[in-house]
């Protein structure tokens, strides 16, 4: 999977479009219709040929078992659905990157063009020699991400998709991500961010409906070996049912291995166990690693490396409490420390990707601010 922060690269030409957001010419934009991770594709579909198929059939590009939708893909719009409506991984149910339709050409009209993520897949083979992709910001609307792609011919894009689909995915989620941070940037939780100055030499754009829970230092509890002197940052925005906490801590950096994933793993479980609990005595938060086992990918946020695990959560030893977590670590070389920012949802009986999404998008407003503690 690449890297969302590093953002696109592609092997053919792109050119990056930016319109003002008061629109060409300076025109007054309205605001774009659709939810979040919702997208709409604007492309002519047709049956895959033999060799396309084979290629598809090479690439393994087939859903997972129990996916979402579990047509084969035999057609062009097939290839983008199976990357663009991929399941989410470390997901407790089956939830996908983006919610997709799908029109062809003749059929974009003004009534659509606000739409707030547009795929537009241009076949021309007397205006086109080669494919060119414009990402464009505020086209028709705001806010609003467009991925234009001229091509000569529909194999063309084919073979483009093939090697750069989940990329143009993963600039998708950037923009909504984005979108995000400009919501919280209005009405951050200034406390919070001085704190995480403070113990973590960093800050996070944490809105102000986020409630403090825990600041303090751990000491070393014998149960699960944890390291001493912990520095713990525990927030919570509980609504109803659904719940959205984060917790941020750190430790001192001694171990070359640290930034693998088992090392994180076990580091996670040594932190949370003794910290949270749920209703029934004994209980203690832990991860699961049968169904869907943490994954680890690498990525940069504000020019620091950054292991990023994505996972699920569960309450052991009686209680019946689970969901999705996301976690960023860092480290913090001028206090010789590794800092982890953990954002972790329960919503019981609901669809998790985009409360999960909302919450993730704190951990990429991350800038340092490195000085000696």
């Amino acid at each position: 999977m690449k890297h969302i922060i590093k953002g696109i690269v592609i092997s053919v030409i792109l050119t990056l479009a930016l319109s003002s957001c008061g629109g060409k010419g300076g025109r007054t934009l309205g605001s774009a219709t659709g939810s979040i991770y919702e997208c709409l594709v604007v492309m002519q579909n047709s049956p895959l040929n033999a060799e396309q198929r084979q290629l598809v059939a090479d690439r393994n590009l087939q859903p997972n078992d129990g996916s979402s939708y579990i047509e084969e893909v035999s057609s062009l719009y097939d290839v983008v659905r199976v990357v663009l409506g991929a399941d989410m991984p470390c997901m407790p149910q089956k939830e996908t990157y983006f919610k997709l339709m799908q029109v062809a050409p003749a059929q974009f009209d003004n009534l659509l063009k606000p739409t707030r993520n547009i795929l537009w897949v241009d076949v021309d083979s007397a205006r086109y020699t080669q494919v060119k992709v414009k990402l464009q910001r505020e086209v028709w609307s705001t806010p609003q991400a467009v991925c234009h792609v001229q091509t000569p011919s529909s194999d063309a894009f084919f073979r483009y998709w093939l090697d750069n689909g989940e990329q143009i995915r993963d600039w998708f989620v950037n923009q909504e991500m984005t979108r995000q941070l400009r919501f919280y940037r209005a009405a951050t939780d200034k406390d919070i961010r001085a704190r995480l100055n403070k113990h973590f030499a960093c800050d996070m754009l944490v809105p102000n409906d986020y409630m403090l829970l825990m600041d303090t230092t751990l000491e070393a509890v014998s149960t699960f070996g944890l390291t001493a002197n912990t520095q713990v940052l525990w927030l919570c925005n509980n609504k109803g049912s659904l719940r959205r906490d984060m917790v941020v801590y750190s430790y001192p950096y001694t171990d070359s291995e640290t930034f693998t994933l088992p090392y994180l793993n076990a580091k996670r479980d040594e932190v949370l166990a003794p910290l949270i609990s749920a209703g029934v005595k004994g209980t203690y938060m832990g991860t699961e690693y049968k169904v869907f086992p943490p994954q680890l990918r690498v990525l940069t946020v504000d020019s620091t490396y950054t292991a990023e695990v994505r996972g699920l959560w569960k309450m052991r030893g009686g209680e019946a409490m689970g969901g999705p977590y996301v976690s960023h670590t860092w480290l913090d070389p001028v206090n010789a420390r590794v800092v982890t920012a953990e954002v972790f949802v329960f919503a019981p009986g609901q669809k998790k990707r985009n409360p999960l999404r909302q919450a993730e998008a704190i951990l990429y407003s991350r800038t340092q601010q490195y000085e000696k503690k």
